[in-house]
C-alpha cells in the first residue's frame, strides 16, 4: 500500500486539477496550484516572495528558453550574449530563429569565472557590428563547465545586464547538483534583489525536473519565472505561451513533486531524505572519482567539477594528430573521440560542439554511471590516451 502522506498528495493533486482530470488542457501557464507550489519554493529558497502570475510551467526549461528567446528576437540584426563553453540549446535556437550569438568567454584558468572586462569587450564589439544585444544567457551551475557562480561572479553579470538594460536569462536547471564543499548555489533572482545596482534589472530564471536528484528528463517538466518583466511583455509571453495551449500535466505534478517533496513528519520523508541523501554522496564520489582519474593521465587536465553532471577536460595531443584531423576536415576533438569510441566503447562529446578557445582541444563526459563502471572507464581514459599518443608520435 502507499504512505499515508502520498495518498493525502495525490488526492490534493487532484483537486487542483480539477474534474477533467490529467487529459484535459490546463491554464496555459499551468495549474494554479502547482505554480504555487513553486513560487513557495523559490520564496523559500531565496527568502524573498514569489508570486505564481510570474510563473510559466513548461515542457522542460528548453521550451521556456524557446519561449522567451522567440519573444525576444525580432530581426536579424538582433543578438544575444552566451556563455563559451556553452549548452548548444542556445546558439541552435538563435541561429533558426535568424539572430546572432555574441560569445563570452570563461576563464578556465580561473575556474570558468566570468569578468566584468571580457563582458564588456563582446559587448563592444557586437555593438561596433551593429548589432541589437537583446539578452543575456548564463548557466549556473555550469553546462558542460561544471562550476558554480560565486555571489560575486554573479553580481558581476546582474550589474551588467542592469547597466546596459538587456534581459538576463538565468538557466539554473542544476541548481541542487553543488558538490564542492566550499560553494554553495546562489540564484540570480536573490542576488538581483539584494544588490541595489540591479533594481531595475529584467530576469527570467528556468529550472527543470530533467536534473537534480531526480532526473526525470522524459517527464517534461520545467517552469521559468519572470521578475522585473514589462506587465505588456509578460502578456505577450503568455500568448506564446497559450499558442501552445499547455504543457503536459504529467510535467507539471512532477515539478510540483519536485518542489514540495515530503516535509519533517510526514510518513515519506526518512525514506525520501535517505534516496535523496544517497544519490547526493554517490554523484559527489563520482565527481571526484571521474576528475582526479582524469588528472592523473599525462596530457589531460581538468578542472574540478563543483556541480552539475560533467567533467570538461582539455587534452594536450601530438602534432601528427592535429595534422590528421586537419586532413580528415576535422576538429582534432572529434577524431579523439572517434577514437575513443571505437578503441573503448565510451561515448564523450567533442568540446568543439560547445565552443572553446581557438587552440584548445577537449572533451565532455559524465558521471552519471555507477561508481564502479567510472572507475573502469577511468582506466579505459588512461589506456585509449597513451594509444592515440603513441599512435601519432
Amino acid at each position: 500500500s502507499f504512505p499515508e502522506d502520498a495518498v493525502a498528495r495525490a488526492k490534493e493533486m487532484r483537486e487542483a486539477i480539477g474534474p477533467a482530470g490529467t487529459g484535459a488542457y490546463t491554464n496555459s501557464q499551468g495549474v494554479l496550484q502547482f505554480r504555487q507550489d513553486v513560487a513557495d519554493f523559490t520564496a523559500e529558497r531565496d527568502g524573498h516572495p514569489s508570486y505564481p502570475a510570474n510563473i510559466f510551467l513548461t515542457n522542460g526549461a528548453s521550451a521556456g528558453i524557446e519561449m522567451c528567446l522567440t519573444g525576444l528576437i525580432s530581426d536579424d540584426r538582433d543578438a544575444i550574449m552566451i556563455p563559451i563553453p556553452q549548452y548548444p540549446i542556445y546558439s541552435a535556437l538563435i541561429g533558426r530563429l535568424g539572430a546572432r550569438q555574441v560569445g563570452y568567454y570563461l576563464d578556465e584558468e580561473k575556474g570558468w569565472a566570468v569578468s566584468e572586462e571580457e563582458l564588456q569587450k563582446r559587448w563592444d564589439a557586437a555593438k561596433t557590428e551593429g548589432l541589437n544585444v537583446k539578452a543575456l544567457a548564463l548557466i549556473n551551475p555550469g553546462n558542460p563547465t561544471g562550476q558554480v557562480l560565486s555571489r560575486e561572479d554573479l553580481e558581476v553579470i546582474c550589474r551588467f545586464c542592469a547597466k546596459n538594460g538587456i534581459v538576463l536569462l538565468a538557466d539554473e536547471v542544476y541548481q541542487r547538483n553543488v558538490y564542492a564543499d566550499n560553494k554553495e548555489f546562489i540564484s540570480t533572482k536573490k542576488v538581483a534583489l539584494e544588490d541595489p545596482q540591479c533594481e531595475n534589472l529584467q530576469l527570467v530564471s528556468f529550472h527543470s525536473t530533467s536534473k537534480g536528484f531526480i532526473g526525470e528528463c522524459g517527464r517534461r517538466g520545467g517552469f521559468f519565472e519572470l521578475h522585473h518583466i514589462d506587465p505588456y511583455v509578460q502578456s505577450q509571453i503568455y500568448k506564446l505561451a497559450s499558442s501552445g495551449l499547455c504543457s503536459g500535466v504529467a510535467g507539471q505534478i512532477m515539478m510540483s513533486l519536485m518542489v514540495k517533496p515530503p516535509k519533517p513528519g510526514d510518513a515519506s520523508y526518512e525514506t525520501f531524505m535517505k534516496e535523496e541523501g544517497d544519490i547526493y554522496e554517490s554523484l559527489k564520489r563520482r565527481a571526484k572519482i571521474l576528475v582526479d582519474g582524469l588528472n592523473s593521465i599525462g596530457g589531460i587536465e581538468c578542472n574540478e567539477s563543483e556541480g552539475a553532471m560533467y567533467a570538461f577536460p582539455r587534452l594536450t595531443l601530438p602534432q601528427k594528430a592535429l595534422d590528421a584531423a586537419s586532413a580528415n576536415n576535422q576538429s582534432p576533438d572529434t577524431l579523439y573521440s572517434l577514437s575513443l569510441l571505437e578503441e573503448t566503447g565510451i561515448c564523450v562529446v567533442p568540446a568543439s560542439g560547445f565552443g572553446q578557445e581557438k587552440g584548445r582541444i577537449g572533451f565532455r563526459t559524465t558521471f552519471l554511471p555507477e561508481e564502479d563502471v567510472i572507475v573502469k572507464a577511468v582506466e579505459e581514459f588512461k589506456r585509449h590516451h597513451e594509444m592515440f599518443c603513441e599512435k601519432y608520435a
